[in-house]
């Protein structure tokens, strides 16, 4: 048999600590045709996406992209047990998801067959079962690899893992030209590639949102910030990246000057992760629309996250704004404390020991709060897993 069909699944002896981190390789092609092997990464995608939607932690595809150049090892091409295992315990990975997929020959007349392997691999405890499979048509994709994904998050949470028929409502079926247009637009290189690619795959069905959150990520790194919210604003509470694509959609409306958008947004996101670079942000948009509450968010950002200079320097405009000089000044030390270069935390430290207040119409007192433009919840999400009680 070809590929892995003659592997064994490796599962661990009891079910994962949700805590544990999830890494997902993209599935070898034993086909022979290297224009199919974007299936490889369509079907890692998808896993990846059923993983990330039950909010289990996932090694983030650039990490493990990042690997697999410094091993110098081809993608999509097998590996062997050992490099695999290699593999994980260099992204420090407690559970390795991997296998191989094979597209038969067509007659013109019938589609091209697809059989899909796949293998689930506890890195600290083992136990072996056949590799699970799932064969169809290659017309048939998206429906084979949500079957596989459904497979893998029963091996890995048990009676945690939600019904099949659950699982289907929330991972609808994508046709398979939008499928090619999306997965060759996510790992295309040149920048208008990417961009024809995956605006491809959204025209090509209707409520697919994961081309959507990558496009509006792309026009939000060209600064095309009206485009970018136009795109990011179609990700749905459904896509695992609703709350990165809220992130930015928020930066985006604020960059356009539409603070009350972009509040609206980073408080949808605040609400479900209190992480130091979103409540700095809400607080940037509350400031802009003069609310009193902007103080409190800046220094709740401070109480999450004391070694940021930016975190006190906001807090420090928007005590000078209000006239507390005193309060302001201690802000501004403390930015000088960590960034001693600072030429703004040092005027406006001269200000506030001045006490020089805002001077209407003066744009050196206008729009001084300084945004976090990243966002990741997987070490917030790491250490909640840990603290809450282990789920049965």
């Amino acid at each position: 048999m070809k590929g892995l069909a003659g592997l064994f699944l490796l599962l661990g002896a009891c079910t994962p600590s949700f805590s544990e981190t999830f890494l997902v390789l993209p599935f070898f092609n034993t086909s022979g045709a290297k224009t199919i092997d974007w299936i490889g990464e369509s079907i890692s995608e998808k896993i990846t996406e059923a993983l990330a939607a039950e909010d289990l932690l996932i090694v983030q595809r650039s990490d493990r992209e990042k690997l697999f150049a410094d091993l110098k090892l081809r993608r999509y091409a097998p590996l062997t047990r050992g490099t695999i295992m290699e593999i994980a315990i260099n992204l420090d990975a407690g559970v390795v998801v991997f296998g191989d997929f094979e597209v038969g020959p067509g007659d013109g007349s019938t589609p091209r067959p697809l059989t899909i392997r796949a293998e689930v691999v506890n890195v600290r405890a083992v136990r072996r079962d056949p590799p699970h499979t799932q064969s169809g048509s290659l017309d048939e994709l998206s429906q084979l690899q949500n079957r596989v994904a459904w497979y893998v998050l029963k091996a890995v949470l048990e009676a945690r893992a939600p019904a099949y028929d659950a699982f289907l409502r929330r991972h609808r079926v994508t046709r398979l030209d939008a499928l090619e247009n999306y997965i060759r637009g996510l790992t295309a290189v040149p920048v208008e590639q990417k961009l024809k690619l995956l605006s491809n795959a959204a025209r090509l069905q209707e409520g697919f949102t994961q081309p959507a959150f990558e496009l509006g990520k792309l026009h939000w790194s060209r600064k095309d910030y009206k485009a970018a919210a136009e795109w990011l604003q179609k990700v749905d509470s459904s896509d695992p990246n609703h709350r990165d694509a809220l992130f930015y959609l928020g930066l985006s409306r604020y960059m356009t000057g539409d603070f009350q958008a972009a509040a609206d947004a980073l408080q949808t996101v605040a609400n479900a992760v209190p992480l130091a670079e979103v409540l700095n942000n809400l607080g940037a948009a509350r400031h802009r629309l003069g609310e009193g509450e902007a103080l409190s968010l800046f220094r709740r950002a401070i109480d999450s996250d004391s070694a940021d200079p930016d975190y006190h320097f906001n807090a420090g405009f928007a005590l000078w704004k209000q006239g507390r000089f005193e309060e302001a000044a201690e802000s501004f030390r403390a930015v000088l404390q960590r960034v001693p270069e600072d030429q703004l935390a040092t005027l406006m430290l001269g200000r506030c020991l001045n006490r020089t207040g805002p001077r209407p119409g003066d744009p050196r007192s206008e729009g001084l709060e300084r945004l976090k433009l990243e966002y990741s919840e997987n070490a917030w999400r790491h250490l909640k897993a840990v603290l809450e009680p282990a789920r049965k």
